[in-house]
Protein backbone atom coordinates (compact mmCIF):
# COMPACT_ATOMS: atom_id res chain seq x y z
CA UNK A 1 0.00 0.00 0.00
CA UNK A 2 1.46 3.54 -1.02
CA UNK A 3 1.07 6.51 1.08
CA UNK A 4 -0.19 9.03 -1.17
CA UNK A 5 2.30 12.45 -1.68
CA UNK A 6 0.49 15.63 -1.54
CA UNK A 7 -2.23 16.39 -4.21
CA UNK A 8 -1.52 19.04 -6.88
CA UNK A 9 -4.30 22.20 -7.69
CA UNK A 10 -6.95 20.83 -8.45
CA UNK A 11 -7.71 22.12 -12.13
CA UNK A 12 -11.16 22.77 -13.18
CA UNK A 13 -12.85 21.02 -16.64
CA UNK A 14 -11.95 24.38 -18.42
CA UNK A 15 -8.47 24.84 -17.42
CA UNK A 16 -7.45 20.75 -17.57
CA UNK A 17 -9.19 20.96 -21.12
CA UNK A 18 -7.05 24.10 -22.57
CA UNK A 19 -3.60 22.56 -20.68
CA UNK A 20 -3.82 19.37 -22.89
CA UNK A 21 -5.66 20.63 -26.26
CA UNK A 22 -3.89 22.70 -28.95
CA UNK A 23 -4.50 26.35 -27.88
CA UNK A 24 -7.55 27.78 -29.61
CA UNK A 25 -9.04 24.25 -30.92
CA UNK A 26 -12.22 23.57 -28.71
CA UNK A 27 -15.39 23.62 -30.17
CA UNK A 28 -18.38 22.80 -27.62
CA UNK A 29 -20.67 20.28 -28.17
CA UNK A 30 -22.76 21.33 -25.00
CA UNK A 31 -26.72 22.40 -25.89
CA UNK A 32 -28.30 24.41 -23.15
CA UNK A 33 -29.99 22.18 -20.57
CA UNK A 34 -34.09 22.00 -20.54
CA UNK A 35 -35.88 23.90 -17.44
CA UNK A 36 -36.31 20.57 -15.30
CA UNK A 37 -39.43 20.05 -12.63
CA UNK A 38 -37.64 19.85 -9.17
CA UNK A 39 -37.90 20.51 -5.78
CA UNK A 40 -37.00 24.17 -4.34
CA UNK A 41 -34.62 23.25 -2.65
CA UNK A 42 -32.92 21.38 -5.46
CA UNK A 43 -33.36 23.79 -7.92
CA UNK A 44 -31.56 26.75 -5.41
CA UNK A 45 -28.52 24.09 -5.33
CA UNK A 46 -28.38 23.83 -9.24
CA UNK A 47 -28.18 27.58 -9.20
CA UNK A 48 -25.84 27.73 -6.75
CA UNK A 49 -23.67 25.44 -8.61
CA UNK A 50 -24.27 27.32 -12.06
CA UNK A 51 -23.23 30.63 -10.65
CA UNK A 52 -19.89 29.20 -8.89
CA UNK A 53 -18.55 27.24 -11.50
CA UNK A 54 -20.18 29.11 -14.82
CA UNK A 55 -21.72 26.10 -16.34
CA UNK A 56 -24.93 25.07 -16.57
CA UNK A 57 -23.97 20.69 -15.67
CA UNK A 58 -21.46 18.50 -14.44
CA UNK A 59 -20.16 17.74 -17.49
CA UNK A 60 -18.85 19.49 -20.43
CA UNK A 61 -18.08 17.81 -23.96
CA UNK A 62 -16.78 18.83 -27.16
CA UNK A 63 -13.99 18.64 -29.09
CA UNK A 64 -10.23 19.84 -30.51
CA UNK A 65 -7.37 19.24 -31.70
CA UNK A 66 -4.22 16.69 -29.31
CA UNK A 67 -0.92 17.64 -31.35
CA UNK A 68 -3.01 18.40 -34.69
CA UNK A 69 -5.30 15.20 -34.39
CA UNK A 70 -9.18 15.70 -34.04
CA UNK A 71 -10.70 14.39 -30.75
CA UNK A 72 -13.73 14.28 -29.00
CA UNK A 73 -13.47 14.91 -24.91
CA UNK A 74 -15.49 14.78 -21.95
CA UNK A 75 -14.78 16.16 -18.27
CA UNK A 76 -16.57 16.24 -14.94
CA UNK A 77 -16.24 19.88 -12.91
CA UNK A 78 -16.34 18.91 -9.28
CA UNK A 79 -17.54 21.98 -8.19
CA UNK A 80 -20.67 21.62 -9.86
CA UNK A 81 -22.30 19.31 -7.08
CA UNK A 82 -19.54 17.85 -6.22
CA UNK A 83 -19.16 16.56 -9.98
CA UNK A 84 -22.01 13.68 -9.45
CA UNK A 85 -24.20 12.65 -12.45
CA UNK A 86 -27.71 13.16 -13.20
CA UNK A 87 -30.02 12.86 -15.93
CA UNK A 88 -29.43 15.97 -17.35
CA UNK A 89 -25.21 15.51 -16.97
CA UNK A 90 -26.01 11.79 -18.21
CA UNK A 91 -27.90 12.74 -21.10
CA UNK A 92 -24.98 15.49 -22.35
CA UNK A 93 -22.66 12.84 -21.37
CA UNK A 94 -24.15 9.84 -23.73
CA UNK A 95 -25.14 11.94 -26.67
CA UNK A 96 -20.80 13.20 -26.96
CA UNK A 97 -19.93 9.62 -26.81
CA UNK A 98 -22.31 8.28 -29.38
CA UNK A 99 -21.37 11.87 -31.94
CA UNK A 100 -17.79 10.53 -30.97
CA UNK A 101 -18.68 7.44 -32.68
CA UNK A 102 -20.83 8.21 -35.44
CA UNK A 103 -17.59 10.67 -36.23
CA UNK A 104 -15.36 8.35 -35.66
CA UNK A 105 -13.14 10.53 -32.94
CA UNK A 106 -11.05 9.12 -30.14
CA UNK A 107 -12.87 9.85 -26.81
CA UNK A 108 -10.91 11.35 -23.87
CA UNK A 109 -12.65 11.42 -21.15
CA UNK A 110 -11.68 13.24 -17.57
CA UNK A 111 -13.86 11.90 -14.99
CA UNK A 112 -14.08 13.81 -11.03
CA UNK A 113 -17.03 12.97 -9.63
CA UNK A 114 -18.75 12.04 -5.92
CA UNK A 115 -20.76 9.64 -7.97
CA UNK A 116 -24.63 9.79 -8.52
CA UNK A 117 -26.46 12.65 -8.10
CA UNK A 118 -28.52 12.00 -4.88
CA UNK A 119 -31.38 14.27 -5.11
CA UNK A 120 -32.28 12.38 -8.48
CA UNK A 121 -32.16 9.02 -6.82
CA UNK A 122 -32.17 5.93 -8.51
CA UNK A 123 -33.29 7.50 -11.86
CA UNK A 124 -29.95 9.45 -11.61
CA UNK A 125 -27.88 5.67 -10.52
CA UNK A 126 -29.39 3.78 -13.10
CA UNK A 127 -27.71 6.57 -15.70
CA UNK A 128 -24.95 4.91 -15.58
CA UNK A 129 -25.93 1.60 -17.78
CA UNK A 130 -26.95 4.22 -20.79
CA UNK A 131 -23.77 6.01 -20.41
CA UNK A 132 -21.37 1.99 -19.95
CA UNK A 133 -23.37 1.28 -23.31
CA UNK A 134 -22.55 4.27 -25.10
CA UNK A 135 -18.82 3.32 -24.00
CA UNK A 136 -19.20 -0.09 -24.83
CA UNK A 137 -20.66 0.51 -28.97
CA UNK A 138 -17.67 3.28 -29.12
CA UNK A 139 -15.06 0.73 -28.55
CA UNK A 140 -16.71 -1.86 -30.54
CA UNK A 141 -16.41 0.37 -33.47
CA UNK A 142 -12.55 0.15 -32.67
CA UNK A 143 -12.04 3.86 -31.94
CA UNK A 144 -9.90 4.95 -28.79
CA UNK A 145 -11.02 5.77 -25.20
CA UNK A 146 -8.56 6.65 -22.94
CA UNK A 147 -9.30 7.99 -19.40
CA UNK A 148 -7.82 10.67 -16.91
CA UNK A 149 -9.39 9.99 -13.53
CA UNK A 150 -9.14 13.23 -11.21
CA UNK A 151 -9.42 14.20 -7.75
CA UNK A 152 -11.83 12.75 -6.72
CA UNK A 153 -13.38 10.15 -8.36
CA UNK A 154 -15.83 7.69 -6.44
CA UNK A 155 -18.97 5.74 -6.87
CA UNK A 156 -21.10 5.09 -10.02
CA UNK A 157 -18.74 7.20 -12.42
CA UNK A 158 -15.71 5.25 -11.16
CA UNK A 159 -17.80 1.91 -11.96
CA UNK A 160 -18.99 3.02 -15.24
CA UNK A 161 -17.18 4.94 -17.33
CA UNK A 162 -14.09 5.68 -15.21
CA UNK A 163 -12.98 2.30 -15.34
CA UNK A 164 -13.52 1.46 -18.93
CA UNK A 165 -10.31 3.09 -20.75
CA UNK A 166 -8.30 1.22 -22.93
CA UNK A 167 -5.87 2.77 -21.43
CA UNK A 168 -6.33 4.45 -17.86
CA UNK A 169 -4.21 7.10 -16.58
CA UNK A 170 -4.51 9.46 -13.02
CA UNK A 171 -3.91 12.10 -11.55
CA UNK A 172 -1.27 12.32 -8.60
CA UNK A 173 -2.45 11.44 -4.87
CA UNK A 174 -6.06 11.53 -6.34
CA UNK A 175 -8.57 10.13 -3.98
CA UNK A 176 -10.25 6.93 -6.17
CA UNK A 177 -12.48 4.37 -4.77
CA UNK A 178 -15.93 2.65 -5.25
CA UNK A 179 -17.19 3.77 -2.03
CA UNK A 180 -16.28 7.37 -0.27
CA UNK A 181 -14.58 7.22 2.88
CA UNK A 182 -16.95 9.48 4.48
CA UNK A 183 -20.09 7.15 3.71
CA UNK A 184 -18.36 3.83 5.26
CA UNK A 185 -17.42 5.47 7.99
CA UNK A 186 -21.12 6.54 8.35
CA UNK A 187 -21.99 3.23 7.56
CA UNK A 188 -19.47 0.98 9.55
CA UNK A 189 -18.20 3.51 12.53
CA UNK A 190 -14.44 3.77 11.11
CA UNK A 191 -12.72 5.04 9.12
CA UNK A 192 -11.11 3.52 5.67
CA UNK A 193 -7.73 2.48 6.06
CA UNK A 194 -5.63 5.04 5.12
CA UNK A 195 -3.54 5.30 1.57
CA UNK A 196 -5.57 2.27 0.23
CA UNK A 197 -8.23 4.82 -1.97
CA UNK A 198 -5.02 6.23 -4.22
CA UNK A 199 -4.05 6.85 -7.51
CA UNK A 200 -0.45 5.62 -6.45
CA UNK A 201 -1.87 2.27 -4.87
CA UNK A 202 -4.10 1.69 -7.51
CA UNK A 203 -1.24 1.74 -9.78
CA UNK A 204 0.65 -0.58 -7.61
CA UNK A 205 -2.10 -3.45 -8.22
CA UNK A 206 -2.42 -2.77 -11.65
CA UNK A 207 -6.00 -1.15 -11.33
CA UNK A 208 -4.39 1.72 -13.37
CA UNK A 209 -1.70 2.21 -15.74
CA UNK A 210 0.20 4.97 -14.52
CA UNK A 211 0.06 8.26 -12.07
CA UNK A 212 0.80 11.40 -14.62
CA UNK A 213 0.90 14.91 -13.95
CA UNK A 214 -1.49 17.27 -15.78
CA UNK A 215 1.54 19.09 -17.58
CA UNK A 216 2.52 15.17 -19.20
CA UNK A 217 -1.09 13.93 -20.04
CA UNK A 218 -0.87 15.75 -23.05
CA UNK A 219 2.01 13.50 -24.16
CA UNK A 220 0.87 10.28 -22.89
CA UNK A 221 -2.18 10.77 -24.43
CA UNK A 222 -0.37 11.58 -28.00
CA UNK A 223 1.81 8.63 -27.47
CA UNK A 224 -1.03 6.37 -26.77
CA UNK A 225 -3.46 7.93 -30.38
CA UNK A 226 -0.58 7.34 -32.56
CA UNK A 227 -0.49 3.53 -31.74
CA UNK A 228 -4.18 2.70 -30.97
CA UNK A 229 -5.47 5.22 -33.78
CA UNK A 230 -2.99 3.93 -36.58
CA UNK A 231 -4.48 1.42 -38.38
CA UNK A 232 -6.21 3.73 -40.33
CA UNK A 233 -2.85 5.34 -41.56
CA UNK A 234 -0.32 2.48 -40.96
CA UNK A 235 0.60 2.02 -44.88
CA UNK A 236 2.13 5.39 -44.87
CA UNK A 237 4.28 5.33 -42.37
CA UNK A 238 5.62 1.83 -42.73
CA UNK A 239 5.69 2.85 -46.33
CA UNK A 240 8.62 5.61 -45.07
CA UNK A 241 10.15 2.97 -43.22
CA UNK A 242 10.84 0.90 -46.49
CA UNK A 243 14.30 -1.34 -46.17
CA UNK A 244 16.25 -3.00 -49.55
CA UNK A 245 16.27 -6.49 -49.54
CA UNK A 246 19.37 -8.76 -50.06
CA UNK A 247 19.06 -11.07 -53.72
CA UNK A 248 18.95 -13.91 -51.70
CA UNK A 249 15.41 -13.13 -50.92
CA UNK A 250 15.71 -12.31 -47.38
CA UNK A 251 15.96 -8.64 -46.12
CA UNK A 252 19.35 -6.79 -45.96
CA UNK A 253 20.11 -8.33 -42.19
CA UNK A 254 20.18 -11.65 -42.98
CA UNK A 255 16.82 -12.74 -41.23
CA UNK A 256 14.81 -15.63 -42.62
CA UNK A 257 17.34 -17.89 -43.61
CA UNK A 258 16.88 -21.49 -42.38
CA UNK A 259 20.56 -22.22 -40.87
CA UNK A 260 20.97 -19.17 -38.66
CA UNK A 261 22.56 -20.97 -35.34
CA UNK A 262 23.04 -24.32 -37.22
CA UNK A 263 26.62 -24.67 -36.29
CA UNK A 264 25.35 -24.60 -32.43
CA UNK A 265 24.18 -27.68 -30.90
CA UNK A 266 20.91 -27.33 -29.09
CA UNK A 267 22.80 -27.01 -25.88
CA UNK A 268 24.77 -24.29 -26.69
CA UNK A 269 21.41 -22.47 -27.57
CA UNK A 270 19.76 -23.51 -24.58
CA UNK A 271 22.75 -22.10 -22.74
CA UNK A 272 23.21 -18.72 -24.78
CA UNK A 273 19.58 -18.32 -23.92
CA UNK A 274 20.31 -17.94 -20.34
CA UNK A 275 22.73 -15.50 -20.55
CA UNK A 276 22.15 -12.63 -17.59
CA UNK A 277 23.01 -9.99 -19.96
CA UNK A 278 20.75 -11.23 -22.76
CA UNK A 279 18.52 -8.39 -23.99
CA UNK A 280 15.40 -8.70 -23.59
CA UNK A 281 11.92 -7.18 -23.95
CA UNK A 282 12.97 -4.01 -22.21
CA UNK A 283 16.03 -3.78 -24.51
CA UNK A 284 14.43 -4.54 -27.67
CA UNK A 285 11.55 -1.76 -27.06
CA UNK A 286 13.81 1.06 -25.78
CA UNK A 287 16.36 0.04 -28.94
CA UNK A 288 14.04 -0.52 -31.67
CA UNK A 289 10.29 0.66 -30.96
CA UNK A 290 8.65 3.74 -31.46
CA UNK A 291 5.64 5.41 -29.53
CA UNK A 292 6.28 3.28 -26.33
CA UNK A 293 3.09 3.28 -24.11
CA UNK A 294 3.87 1.17 -20.63
CA UNK A 295 0.56 -0.26 -19.38
CA UNK A 296 0.25 -2.05 -16.43
CA UNK A 297 -2.08 -5.12 -14.76
CA UNK A 298 -5.25 -6.90 -15.83
CA UNK A 299 -7.35 -4.24 -14.33
CA UNK A 300 -8.79 -6.04 -12.14
CA UNK A 301 -5.96 -6.13 -9.17
CA UNK A 302 -3.40 -8.05 -10.54
CA UNK A 303 0.17 -7.51 -11.98
CA UNK A 304 3.08 -9.83 -12.55
CA UNK A 305 6.36 -8.32 -12.94
CA UNK A 306 7.12 -11.01 -15.41
CA UNK A 307 4.68 -9.45 -18.09
CA UNK A 308 5.11 -6.22 -19.80
CA UNK A 309 2.44 -5.35 -21.32
CA UNK A 310 2.73 -1.89 -23.61
CA UNK A 311 1.75 -0.28 -27.14
CA UNK A 312 4.14 0.72 -29.53
CA UNK A 313 5.22 0.81 -33.35
CA UNK A 314 8.06 -0.84 -35.43
CA UNK A 315 9.21 0.28 -38.58
CA UNK A 316 5.73 2.45 -38.23
CA UNK A 317 3.44 -0.59 -38.02
CA UNK A 318 1.23 -0.57 -34.95
CA UNK A 319 0.75 -3.30 -32.33
CA UNK A 320 0.16 -4.11 -28.97
CA UNK A 321 2.94 -6.00 -27.58
CA UNK A 322 2.83 -8.63 -24.69
CA UNK A 323 6.91 -9.38 -23.64
CA UNK A 324 7.74 -12.17 -20.96
CA UNK A 325 10.14 -10.16 -19.21
CA UNK A 326 13.26 -11.80 -18.47
CA UNK A 327 14.36 -9.00 -15.51
CA UNK A 328 11.13 -9.80 -13.52
CA UNK A 329 11.24 -13.49 -13.27
CA UNK A 330 13.40 -15.98 -11.30
CA UNK A 331 13.18 -19.01 -8.94
CA UNK A 332 11.43 -16.63 -6.23
CA UNK A 333 9.39 -15.12 -8.29
CA UNK A 334 8.45 -17.25 -11.64
CA UNK A 335 5.66 -16.15 -14.08
CA UNK A 336 2.22 -16.71 -12.17
CA UNK A 337 -1.25 -16.77 -13.54
CA UNK A 338 -2.07 -13.38 -12.92
CA UNK A 339 0.67 -12.52 -15.78
CA UNK A 340 -1.42 -14.87 -18.45
CA UNK A 341 -4.70 -12.93 -17.24
CA UNK A 342 -2.95 -9.61 -17.91
CA UNK A 343 -1.65 -11.36 -21.06
CA UNK A 344 -5.49 -11.59 -21.77
CA UNK A 345 -5.89 -7.86 -21.28
CA UNK A 346 -3.85 -7.53 -24.07
CA UNK A 347 -5.44 -9.83 -26.25
CA UNK A 348 -8.64 -8.03 -25.75
CA UNK A 349 -7.33 -4.71 -26.35
CA UNK A 350 -5.80 -5.69 -29.47
CA UNK A 351 -9.31 -7.28 -30.48
CA UNK A 352 -11.27 -4.40 -29.62
CA UNK A 353 -9.17 -2.06 -31.61
CA UNK A 354 -7.83 -4.26 -34.47
CA UNK A 355 -4.48 -4.07 -33.61
CA UNK A 356 -2.01 -6.48 -35.12
CA UNK A 357 -0.25 -8.25 -31.44
CA UNK A 358 2.80 -9.15 -30.74
CA UNK A 359 4.49 -11.69 -27.91
CA UNK A 360 7.50 -12.00 -26.92
CA UNK A 361 8.69 -15.04 -25.39
CA UNK A 362 11.32 -15.80 -22.49
CA UNK A 363 10.52 -17.31 -20.05
CA UNK A 364 12.12 -20.37 -17.87
CA UNK A 365 8.73 -21.83 -17.17
CA UNK A 366 5.60 -20.86 -15.21
CA UNK A 367 5.56 -20.90 -11.53
CA UNK A 368 5.24 -24.46 -9.84
CA UNK A 369 3.25 -23.85 -6.55
CA UNK A 370 0.32 -23.91 -4.14
CA UNK A 371 -0.18 -20.26 -5.04
CA UNK A 372 0.12 -21.00 -9.13
CA UNK A 373 -2.41 -23.82 -8.62
CA UNK A 374 -4.66 -22.44 -6.57
CA UNK A 375 -4.47 -19.47 -8.88
CA UNK A 376 -5.58 -21.26 -11.50
CA UNK A 377 -2.62 -21.31 -13.96
CA UNK A 378 -3.64 -24.57 -15.73
CA UNK A 379 -6.84 -22.61 -16.69
CA UNK A 380 -5.16 -19.15 -17.75
CA UNK A 381 -2.51 -21.00 -19.89
CA UNK A 382 -5.94 -22.86 -21.82
CA UNK A 383 -7.60 -19.24 -22.19
CA UNK A 384 -4.74 -17.56 -23.37
CA UNK A 385 -4.93 -20.48 -26.03
CA UNK A 386 -8.06 -19.99 -27.01
CA UNK A 387 -7.85 -16.38 -26.67
CA UNK A 388 -4.95 -16.19 -28.74
CA UNK A 389 -6.23 -18.95 -31.59
CA UNK A 390 -9.42 -17.04 -31.64
CA UNK A 391 -7.77 -13.85 -32.12
CA UNK A 392 -9.96 -11.83 -35.04
CA UNK A 393 -6.62 -9.20 -34.52
CA UNK A 394 -3.30 -10.46 -36.57
CA UNK A 395 -0.98 -11.82 -34.45
CA UNK A 396 2.68 -12.39 -34.33
CA UNK A 397 5.06 -14.19 -31.93
CA UNK A 398 8.85 -13.93 -31.15
CA UNK A 399 11.05 -16.60 -29.43
CA UNK A 400 13.10 -13.76 -28.38
CA UNK A 401 15.31 -16.16 -25.35
CA UNK A 402 13.92 -19.54 -23.60
CA UNK A 403 10.38 -21.06 -24.49
CA UNK A 404 10.17 -23.31 -21.35
CA UNK A 405 6.87 -25.33 -20.85
CA UNK A 406 3.21 -23.83 -20.42
CA UNK A 407 4.24 -20.27 -20.08
CA UNK A 408 5.54 -20.30 -23.47
CA UNK A 409 2.68 -22.13 -25.26
CA UNK A 410 0.39 -19.58 -23.75
CA UNK A 411 1.78 -16.59 -26.32
CA UNK A 412 2.94 -18.95 -28.73
CA UNK A 413 -0.24 -19.39 -31.03
CA UNK A 414 0.15 -16.84 -33.81
CA UNK A 415 -0.21 -16.01 -37.71
CA UNK A 416 3.31 -15.38 -37.85
CA UNK A 417 6.14 -17.18 -35.46
CA UNK A 418 9.83 -15.75 -35.63
CA UNK A 419 12.69 -16.95 -33.45
CA UNK A 420 16.01 -15.16 -32.63
CA UNK A 421 19.04 -17.74 -33.58
CA UNK A 422 19.35 -18.59 -29.78
CA UNK A 423 15.45 -18.89 -29.26
CA UNK A 424 14.01 -22.36 -28.09
CA UNK A 425 11.23 -24.06 -27.41
CA UNK A 426 10.24 -27.15 -25.41
CA UNK A 427 7.83 -28.57 -23.36
CA UNK A 428 10.22 -28.89 -20.04
CA UNK A 429 13.50 -27.32 -19.12
CA UNK A 430 15.75 -29.66 -20.71
CA UNK A 431 16.98 -31.29 -17.16
CA UNK A 432 13.76 -31.42 -16.66
CA UNK A 433 13.14 -34.06 -20.01
CA UNK A 434 16.36 -35.95 -18.87
CA UNK A 435 14.97 -36.20 -14.96
CA UNK A 436 11.74 -37.99 -16.45
CA UNK A 437 13.46 -39.94 -19.63
CA UNK A 438 17.13 -40.65 -17.94
CA UNK A 439 15.90 -40.04 -14.33
CA UNK A 440 18.86 -37.92 -13.50
CA UNK A 441 19.67 -34.73 -15.14
CA UNK A 442 22.83 -35.42 -17.02
CA UNK A 443 21.34 -35.74 -20.73
CA UNK A 444 19.70 -32.57 -20.54
CA UNK A 445 22.21 -31.80 -23.71
CA UNK A 446 20.61 -34.79 -25.46
CA UNK A 447 17.54 -34.46 -24.22
CA UNK A 448 17.43 -30.99 -26.28
CA UNK A 449 18.99 -32.18 -29.49
CA UNK A 450 16.05 -35.11 -29.32
CA UNK A 451 13.59 -32.89 -28.95
CA UNK A 452 14.26 -30.03 -31.72
CA UNK A 453 13.88 -27.51 -29.48
CA UNK A 454 16.51 -25.12 -30.90
CA UNK A 455 15.03 -22.28 -33.60
CA UNK A 456 16.40 -23.95 -36.89
CA UNK A 457 14.80 -27.26 -35.39
CA UNK A 458 11.53 -25.87 -35.51
CA UNK A 459 11.87 -24.04 -38.92
CA UNK A 460 12.28 -26.97 -40.55
CA UNK A 461 8.71 -28.63 -38.29
CA UNK A 462 7.04 -25.77 -39.48
CA UNK A 463 7.00 -24.37 -35.99
CA UNK A 464 8.77 -20.90 -37.24
CA UNK A 465 8.72 -19.27 -40.09
CA UNK A 466 11.77 -17.04 -39.98
CA UNK A 467 15.02 -16.96 -37.81
CA UNK A 468 16.80 -14.06 -36.96
CA UNK A 469 20.78 -14.08 -37.13
CA UNK A 470 22.80 -13.52 -33.75
CA UNK A 471 26.25 -12.47 -34.46
CA UNK A 472 27.30 -14.51 -33.03
CA UNK A 473 24.94 -14.05 -29.97
CA UNK A 474 22.43 -11.48 -28.91
CA UNK A 475 24.03 -10.59 -25.74
CA UNK A 476 27.78 -9.85 -27.58
CA UNK A 477 25.86 -7.30 -30.07
CA UNK A 478 22.59 -6.10 -27.60
CA UNK A 479 22.09 -2.95 -30.08
CA UNK A 480 22.46 -4.56 -33.28
CA UNK A 481 20.86 -7.44 -32.31
CA UNK A 482 17.45 -5.47 -30.79
CA UNK A 483 17.62 -3.20 -34.68
CA UNK A 484 18.21 -6.38 -36.59
CA UNK A 485 14.80 -8.08 -34.86
CA UNK A 486 12.90 -4.34 -34.87
CA UNK A 487 13.14 -3.71 -38.47
CA UNK A 488 11.73 -7.37 -38.83
CA UNK A 489 8.87 -6.97 -36.81
CA UNK A 490 8.12 -4.10 -38.82
CA UNK A 491 7.88 -5.84 -41.87
CA UNK A 492 6.30 -8.40 -40.25
CA UNK A 493 3.91 -6.45 -39.28
CA UNK A 494 3.23 -4.99 -42.43
CA UNK A 495 2.90 -8.10 -44.28
CA UNK A 496 0.20 -9.00 -41.62
CA UNK A 497 -1.42 -5.52 -42.03
CA UNK A 498 -1.92 -6.13 -45.75
CA UNK A 499 -3.82 -9.49 -45.50
CA UNK A 500 -7.38 -10.14 -45.82
CA UNK A 501 -8.29 -10.88 -42.29
CA UNK A 502 -10.72 -13.72 -43.08
CA UNK A 503 -7.96 -15.57 -45.51
CA UNK A 504 -5.16 -15.23 -42.46
CA UNK A 505 -7.58 -16.05 -39.96
CA UNK A 506 -8.28 -19.01 -41.83
CA UNK A 507 -4.69 -20.05 -42.44
CA UNK A 508 -3.49 -19.83 -38.91
CA UNK A 509 -6.61 -22.71 -37.97
CA UNK A 510 -5.12 -24.56 -40.86
CA UNK A 511 -1.75 -24.02 -39.41
CA UNK A 512 -2.50 -25.39 -35.75
CA UNK A 513 -4.68 -28.35 -37.07
CA UNK A 514 -2.19 -29.60 -39.48
CA UNK A 515 1.23 -29.30 -37.64
CA UNK A 516 3.36 -31.50 -37.42
CA UNK A 517 1.33 -33.88 -39.88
Amino acid sequence: MTAAPDRPSRLDARALRDLVLDPGSWRSWDSPIPPREVSEEYARDLARAAERTRQDESIITGEGLLRGRRVAVVAGEFGFLAGSIGVAAADRLIAAVERATDEGLPLLAAPVSGGTRMQEGTVAFLQMIGITAAIARHKQAGLPYLVYLRNPTFGGVLASWGSLGHVTIAEPAASIGFLGPRVFEALYGEPFPEGVQTAENMAEHGLIDAVVPHDEIAEVADRALRVLAARQTWHVDVASADRPTAEDGTDADGAGGSDDGDGRSAWDVVTASRREDRPGVRRLLRTAATDVVGLSGTGAGEKDPGLLLALARFGGAPCVVLGQDRRGQSLAAPLGPAALREARRGMHLAQELRLPLVTLIDTPGAALSREAEEGGLAGEIARCLQDLVMLQAPTLAVLLGQGTGGGALALVPADRVLAAANGWLGPLPPEGASAIVHRDTDHAGEMAAAQGVRATDLWRAGIVDRVVPERPDAADEPTDFCLRLGRVLGEELAGLLGRDDTERFRTRLHRYRHLGR
